[in-house]
């Protein structure tokens, strides 16, 4: 034993709304109204993606995006909801940041805090309604076999969360024990809230909550449409970890259940599309396996998963023409992980280095055009 862990429950939070964010989503979100600026460069990439997602369309094989949280800070979830709603997208993936910013521009209408400013007095996250309501959500979401992000697109969606009387809780662990397809999982689902019920206060019965911004977010697009929200978190990465209600439990188990129905759809890939925006680390790390995972399938029964589209899109500039391969280690294209780990998957590959606004919009753009 190497003692005890930090005990969440001497922490102090504040209300979310008592927060200082510095974005209003009011302000800085983007539609199909936006105006389109000029794509430079990257009009070549641009066009070929639109003309892959148009043939993907045809084809019906899915066309996924998988962004880091920034996308989400500047405000591109209406118009990526407007792609879902029209049939562009068919799986979207984020980091927790991701889904944290999105929820709390659907609840508050703001997000994003003055890390320094609120980490010099120990607030930086502090926050009830984020920590509470998303923890809420989890431990319900993974009684009912949800990922992460569908139960939080439910949570938005429906307005209220409900959570299982004990008696109930404590009858599904014992049905558990008698074996069953899915019964065990469900059982140590509903140990979860039973532990929250314990330890972190939790009170059974629904709750009512308000989203009134719920029109600007993406989860709450996915959810309401049927297309593939996931969430793949890193533990300890995001600001809800402090508060007594995030279940490593329920968390892992959400989570895990959005890595496999990636994974899925990653299978499903032939003659699809991935975009991969402002993810260096996270996107490019889960699609090798998925894509290894899906190869392993393919290959034992004679097929192959060679055709499709990765894009790229980030604000370094490119150094490097990933078409031609892997740059030599002594070039530093070479230690630009989102694009050396996409060129080793096969497929075809292209860079486009310029704000995500701007690609999406143009993106936007090509699809009306050409739908």
């Amino acid at each position: 034993m190497q003692g005890e862990g930090f005990d969440r429950s001497r922490l102090e939070f504040l209300p979310v709304a008592s927060r200082l964010s510095k974005l209003e989503i009011a302000e800085v979100a983007v539609g199909p109204e936006t105006p389109v600026p000029d794509p430079g460069a990257a009009a070549e990439v641009l066009d070929r993606t639109a003309e892959r997602i148009l043939e993907a369309r045809s084809r019906g094989a899915p066309v996924v995006i998988c962004h880091g949280a920034h996308l989400v800070r500047n405000g591109l979830g209406p118009l990526l909801g407007e792609m879902v709603r029209e049939g562009w997208l068919q799986h979207v993936a984020t980091n927790g940041a991701g889904s944290i910013h999105d929820w709390e521009f659907a609840f508050l209408g703001c997000t994003c805090e003055d890390v320094e400013s609120y980490v010099s007095k120990g607030q930086f996250g502090m926050w009830e309604e984020t920590g509470a309501h998303i923890g809420r959500a989890l431990l319900s979401g993974a009684l009912d076999g949800l990922g992460y992000g569908e139960s939080i697109g439910r949570m938005i969606v429906d307005e209220r969360l409900g959570i299982p009387a004990r008696a109930e809780l404590l009858g599904i662990v014992e049905e558990g024990a008698g074996g069953g397809p899915g019964s065990a999982s469900r059982a140590a689902a509903a140990a979860d809230l039973l532990e929250a019920m314990e330890s972190a206060g939790l009170e059974a019965g629904e709750v009512s909550l308000a989203h009134p911004h719920s029109s600007m977010s993406l989860q709450a697009a996915c959810y309401h449409h049927g297309a593939r929200f996931t969430v793949h978190p890193g533990i300890g990465q995001d600001i809800i970890y402090p508060h007594p209600l995030l279940s490593g439990g329920a968390l892992g188990r959400a989570s895990m259940t959005d890595f496999l129905l990636y994974a899925d759809t990653i299978s499903r890939l032939e003659g699809g599309v991935y975009l991969s925006v402002g993810s260096s680390v996270m996107s490019p790390m889960i699609f090798e396996k998925s894509l290894s995972m899906a190869r392993n399938l393919a290959c034992r029964a004679g097929g192959s998963l060679d055709d499709f589209l990765i894009v790229v899109n980030d604000l370094a500039e490119s150094t490097w023409d990933w078409s031609k391969g892997e740059p030599p280690v002594d070039n530093p294209a070479y230690y630009v992980r989102f694009c050396k780990s996409f060129s080793r998957m096969g497929g075809e590959l292209h860079y486009a280095g310029m704000d995500n606004r701007a690609f999406l919009l143009n993106l936007y753009q090509r699809l009306a055009v050409g739908a």
